[in-house]
């Protein structure tokens, strides 16, 4: 398992070969032209507990979970995976 943090402090780990897994690649091909494909593309990345989690650690006092928020923390978690692949 790949362990991480992103800036905000969010701990998530991901399988060790989740950044090879085609599916995945093809989720993130058409978030592009289709961003409702981003909730199923999360549960595939980081799996529905996990996905929990992440929009508790980013919920505004409202009780929503911006998604500016969560984009910007699943670029960060994608950012980390990559810095630990080099």
């Amino acid at each position: 398992m790949a362990k991480g943090k992103t800036e905000t402090g969010f701990k998530f780990e991901v399988n060790d070969n989740i950044a090879e897994d085609y599916e995945l690649i093809e989720m993130i091909a058409e978030v592009d032209e289709n961003p409702l494909v981003t909730p199923k593309l999360l549960n595939k990345l980081l799996g529905t507990e996990q996905v929990k989690a992440l929009k508790d650690h980013i919920r505004e006092e409202d009780g929503t979970v911006n998604v500016y928020k969560m984009l910007a923390e699943v670029k960060a978690i994608f950012d980390s995976l990559s810095e630990s692949k080099k």
